[in-house]
C-alpha cells in the first residue's frame, strides 16, 4: 500500500512540474531560446530548436504521468532530460556563470524571481530522485497499454 501511495504522488508530483514547466516555455519560445544561448553550450540554431521541441517534450511527458498511461517511456525521458539540466547546470557551476536557469522564468526573472544554479542543481537532484522512486516503485498490474 505504501509502494503505491509513493509512486501515485512522485507520479503526480513530476506530472505537475514538467506539465507547468513546458507550459511556460511554450508560451514563449524566443524567451525561452534567450534562456538556453546564456548557457553558452550550443551552437545558435540549436538553441531555437531546443527551445521550440522542449516544452512539448515536458508537455507530452507530464500529461502521459497525469493519466498513467506510457508511464516507464515517460519517465525514462524525463530522466534522460533531467541529466542534460544536471550537467547544464553543474556547467554552469564550474565556469562560474550566475543566470536564471530558464525552468520556470522562461523570460529571464531578475532579483528574488531568478533561480541561481545551485538552487536549481538542488531542485534538478530532487526531481531526479522522484524520477527514480516512480520508476522503482510503479506497481506491476498499474494498467499501462503495451508497456514492457
Amino acid at each position: 500500500m505504501m509502494k503505491k501511495f509513493f509512486y501515485h504522488g512522485c507520479r503526480l508530483l513530476l506530472a505537475g512540474v514538467f506539465l507547468y514547466a513546458g507550459y511556460l516555455k511554450g508560451v514563449d519560445p524566443v524567451a525561452f531560446a534567450g534562456q538556453v544561448a546564456a548557457y553558452d553550450l550550443l551552437p545558435y540554431a540549436f538553441n531555437y530548436l531546443v527551445a521550440a521541441t522542449l516544452p512539448f517534450v515536458e508537455l507530452l511527458c507530464g500529461a502521459l504521468l497525469l493519466i498513467n498511461r506510457r508511464v516507464k517511456p515517460a519517465l525514462l525521458v524525463l530522466f534522460a532530460l533531467n541529466g542534460v539540466f544536471i550537467l547544464a547546470l553543474t556547467s554552469l557551476l564550474a565556469r562560474g556563470l550566475e543566470i536564471d536557469c530558464g525552468c520556470f522564468h522562461p523570460g529571464g526573472a531578475e532579483g528574488d524571481a531568478a533561480t541561481s544554479p545551485q538552487l536549481a542543481l538542488l531542485r534538478d537532484l530532487g526531481l531526479m530522485l522522484a524520477i527514480l522512486g516512480a520508476w522503482w516503485f510503479k506497481p506491476v498490474n498499474t494498467p499501462e497499454v503495451a508497456d514492457d
